[in-house]
């Protein structure tokens, strides 16, 4: 089946359909780099000229800075003819000496304290504060953010206990009464899609790195757990951070940081399987996560108009059955890993 923007595919057992590509908006949060605010809205612009209906963000992206600048946008528009997501779990806060505010690390963002809560209250507050930064009344569905040991170390345990204790019970509330049609989790890596992922019943999870073009560790284990689940998967970064669109020769960013020795000789691999078949490595990148039968959508970032053209070029771009088959025999993705145009 051919995917196309107006492509949609269903939240688990809810009534959410989502399209299969949306605009991720955490580069539009300054992670890297200032955007300033011309560039941030012809991105939207582009974005939404060229069909784009789903947007996802979150309070922490820019510390509010995406939120207030995707629902600016936003705001101009008819509400039903775009779905949106955000994220829960976090509060921000006036810091006490904002002069002298270290924002990093983001580059640019907001000068906002953040406070992480996955209490009943905190959940319920942080979902209140996005809707005003975000200028909405409705978000189509909320994200448990970072409930993740690399940020809390210690505290990961009583984050825990905050949200099956009560966070969970706000979340089923708003979705019982109709202000969102579904929540699920952010996954940052295989173990919290394995572990925490599994305290509470989700309808999706939003997956960063564990199942990408580069890495399917997670195929045999946490995906394989979300299918028997009934859980859907957003992909929440197709290009590993950068590299998969970079390349091995460009900056090499890789799982928010610099890419190690061995991820760049997997993909100068890659490229080399893509060369021989005039096979772009980010249109490789896309098609290769949304084959995965849970996957319900694919959101990459942008950060310029060009980006946008691109990332779009790549979901329509033609690929060789031949391609996967070369991938699968030189060992550089699971052999078992649903690849597109294979029924799967």
């Amino acid at each position: 089946m051919t995917i196309t923007l107006a492509t949609r595919r269903r939240i688990a057992s809810t009534a959410l359909e989502l399209p299969v590509f949306g605009f991720g908006s955490a580069h539009l949060g300054e992670l890297y780099g200032k955007v300033d605010e011309a560039h941030s809205r012809a991105t939207l612009d582009a974005a939404w000229d060229a069909g784009v209906r789903y947007y996802d963000t979150a309070p922490w992206y820019g510390r509010g800075l995406s939120e207030h600048r995707l629902g600016g946008f936003l705001r101009t528009m008819d509400r039903g003819s775009f779905q949106i997501t955000t994220k829960v779990g976090r509060t921000l806060h006036r810091p006490k000496d904002p002069s002298n505010f270290d924002r990093s690390p983001w580059v640019g963002g907001l000068n906002f304290e953040v406070n992480f809560d996955y209490s009943y209250d905190g959940i319920m507050r942080s979902y209140e504060q996005a809707l005003q930064r975000l200028a909405l009344d409705t978000v189509d569905a909320l994200v448990i953010h970072d409930l993740d040991a690399g940020f809390h170390l210690d505290k990961q345990a009583g984050y825990e206990k905050q949200l099956v204790g009560g966070g969970i019970k706000a979340l089923e509330e708003l979705k019982k009464s109709g202000d969102i049609q579904a929540y699920g989790m952010g996954i940052n890596n295989n173990a919290a899609l394995e572990n925490t992922a599994t305290l509470v019943d989700l309808d999706f999870c939003l997956v960063a790195m564990p199942y990408t073009l580069l890495d399917q560790a997670s195929l045999h284990a946490g995906m394989a757990t979300c299918q028997k689940r009934g859980i859907s998967v957003i992909i929440g970064a197709p290009f590993a951070s950068g590299i998969l669109v970079t390349g091995s020769s460009g900056p090499a960013h890789y799982a928010y940081g610099t890419a190690s020795p061995e991820i760049q000789a997997k993909v100068r691999g890659i490229e080399a399987v893509c060369a021989a078949h005039k096979v772009a490595l980010p249109a490789a990148a896309l098609q290769f996560v949304l084959a995965h039968p849970i996957v319900a959508s694919v959101i990459p970032g942008a950060a310029r108009p060009e980006e946008v053209v691109q990332n779009i070029a790549s979901l329509q771009a033609a690929i060789p059955a031949a391609f996967w088959s070369d991938l699968k025999a030189q060992g550089l993705i699971d052999s078992q890993a649903p690849v597109p145009g294979a029924g799967n």
